[in-house]
């Protein structure tokens, strides 16, 4: 199994965040942010849990080198309140399973709350990498949905969820 820890998000991310902006690790989310947005999104991270913000972690491989994100944080999703799951690894580290077993550290910890039954992801049909990540982390897919990211636009998702408690 792929070792890698999460450490909660600190002032120090910040460059790594401006790593992830990268054309190709944003090509399903909309695209890079100004540099404007990011410094924004790092300190909505850094403050921690809270409106927009959610629980985020860099993703740490054991000589200590940050290769990307992961997070979860308070949504309703049809009635229910859940977590939603996102995550982010730099490209000269994907393919090596380091986004599925950060996104596992960080079920366990969205879990460890025990204030949520469901985690939900909501990748793009059209990103068969962050699927793969779903399918591998234990992840059951619902279906297809349309969902609003970034704010103001649709697109096409898959809904894949895991059960947090039991």
């Amino acid at each position: 199994m792929t070792e890698v820890r999460i450490e909660p998000w600190s002032e120090g991310d910040l460059d790594l965040l401006r790593q992830l902006n990268a054309p190709e690790v944003r090509a399903h989310t909309g695209g890079p942010e100004t540099e404007e947005q990011v410094v924004a999104r790092h300190e909505r991270y850094v403050r921690g849990p809270g409106p927009r913000s959610g629980t985020m972690f860099s993703v740490v491989l054991p000589d200590g080198e940050k290769v990307g994100s992961v997070g979860y944080w308070a949504r309703e999703w049809r009635g229910e309140q859940v977590y939603e799951m996102g995550w982010a690894i730099l490209p000269g580290y994907q393919g090596r399973g380091l986004a599925t077993a950060a996104v596992r550290a960080a079920v366990a910890a969205a879990a460890a709350r025990g204030d949520r039954r469901w985690a939900h992801a909501y990748p793009s049909v059209d990103n068969p990498p962050s699927n793969a990540v779903c399918r591998k982390a234990g992840f059951t897919l619902v279906g297809e949905t349309e969902f609003e990211y970034p704010p103001g636009h649709l697109m096409r998702s898959n809904d894949w969820r895991i059960e947090l408690t039991g």
